[in-house]
């Protein structure tokens, strides 16, 4: 079996803020109705809370990401995703969930830097308000980044995370770091 490797294989990119491959990640697709008491009971016995409507709370070693009214997305080292799987599914066997790990799926870009900057970049590429009223740190947001589907997920002031399809993780580390050394546009 070949060694797993991430698919950036640990680019960075400095210029107004970091643009750099957040490395392997473990993610696990929950698709249940967000809302049951079934899926808060399923995430807290696997030790993970429910995220609320729009929130993104934890880190990339434990974090829960709400992903929309009947997806959560699991995050956790790359390493535990099988056990973390194991856990979730065992816990809803008896229910109707889909549990999926989507950790070869999916690269993590994370951003890090002045917090206007950030913003800033992120700004230039997708439609989405990155005001941070708008979207601010705890919050994720579904949205692109040009052409391709992206979650954007701000875990503090001064630090972003992309997620993205793996396909596509050359053409949107492509753009972030396009966007991090062009003009300032001086918005934020």
């Amino acid at each position: 079996m070949s060694d797993a490797v991430s698919a950036l294989e640990g680019e960075v990119f400095e210029g107004s803020l970091r643009v750099e491959d957040a490395g392997l990640q473990g993610m696990i697709a929950l698709r249940i109705d967000t809302t049951s008491d079934v899926a808060a009971t399923a995430l807290r016995d696997a030790g993970y809370a429910m995220p609320k409507q729009g929130a993104a709370h934890g880190s990339l070693s434990d974090g829960a990401l709400w992903m929309s009214p009947d997806e959560v997305l699991l995050l956790c080292d790359y390493a535990h995703a099988d056990g973390t799987l194991e856990k979730v599914t065992a816990q809803l066997s008896a229910h109707h969930a889909l549990v999926t790990d989507v950790s070869d799926a999916r690269c993590v870009v994370k951003l890090s830097g002045d917090a206007a900057a950030l913003r800033e970049v992120l700004a230039k590429l997708t439609p989405a308000d990155m005001r941070s009223d708008t979207l601010p740190t705890g919050k994720l947001r579904r949205t692109r980044l040009a052409q391709v589907p992206a979650a954007i997920w701000f875990q503090d002031e001064n630090t972003a995370y992309v997620i993205a399809f793996r396909s596509v993780a050359d053409y949107v580390f492509a753009l972030l770091s396009n966007a991090a050394k062009g003009a300032e546009v001086g918005h934020f």
